[in-house]
């Protein structure tokens, strides 16, 4: 008697776990399921005499709903520098000198090209107390993927970094800045944080680096 008791001890439990696990996989899928995939683009107009910039309003409040991160304290002024590293032009050995003089740190989001060609700077990065972030294998639009395909574009390169440096990223970069509900919520399911920004230059392009150190004399104070 006794025995057959237990063992409808044990099955009532396992049923309840059961149950349990059915109910976490159920809630996930309607969470899923309500969340869009449309693609939310990043855009900012920049802010003139010292003032911050005015952020896309849909693209900050989905960014917000998901734990991600813009811009700063208004009334602390900080600036948070960050790159993206999606191959290497030459100049990140000086630009980690004149960081590492100053006694200043930033953010660098890496591709996997980027740290399969240039792992000795990624290490240099880390050695001098920078963050490295992910920025994906291939620099993929993320709201264009499924979730499993997200999965491989995140943790491939967040794995092969933790192999070879022991370093683990927490931070996380959309290519392109675009995004989407359920790409943002996979990201963070994958333990990363969302970091956007609030200015940005183009600074591939030549032509275009005068204005830009016109805009940072008149608005970085």
């Amino acid at each position: 008697m006794i025995f057959l008791k237990e063992k409808y001890i044990r099955i009532a439990v396992a049923s309840i776990l059961l149950l349990g696990v059915i109910f976490v996989f159920a809630y996930s899928a309607l969470a899923n399921s309500t969340l869009s995939d449309e693609l939310i683009a990043w855009g900012f107009r920049r802010g003139e005499n010292g003032n911050q910039p005015t952020l896309d309003n849909n693209a900050i409040k989905v960014l917000n709903e998901f734990d991600g991160i813009a811009m700063g304290n208004k009334d602390k002024k900080n600036v948070y520098l960050t790159f993206d590293s999606g191959y290497e032009a030459g100049y990140t050995q000086n630009i980690l000198k004149t960081l590492k003089e100053n006694n200043v740190t930033a953010t660098f989001f890496i591709t996997a090209h980027y740290f399969n060609t240039a792992s000795d700077l990624v290490l240099e990065m880390i050695k001098n107390g920078n963050e490295v972030g992910n920025h994906t294998v291939n620099h993929k639009c993320i709201a264009s993927l499924t979730n499993e395909q997200i999965e491989d574009e995140v943790m491939k390169l967040h794995n092969a970094v933790l192999e070879k440096t022991g370093y683990e990223m927490k931070y996380f970069r959309p290519p392109k800045g675009e995004f989407s509900e359920k790409s943002l919520r996979r990201i963070k399911e994958l333990g990363y944080t969302t970091v956007m920004w609030s200015s940005a230059y183009d600074d591939w392009d030549k032509e275009k680096q005068r204005k830009n150190r016109l805009w940072q004399e008149k608005n970085i104070r």
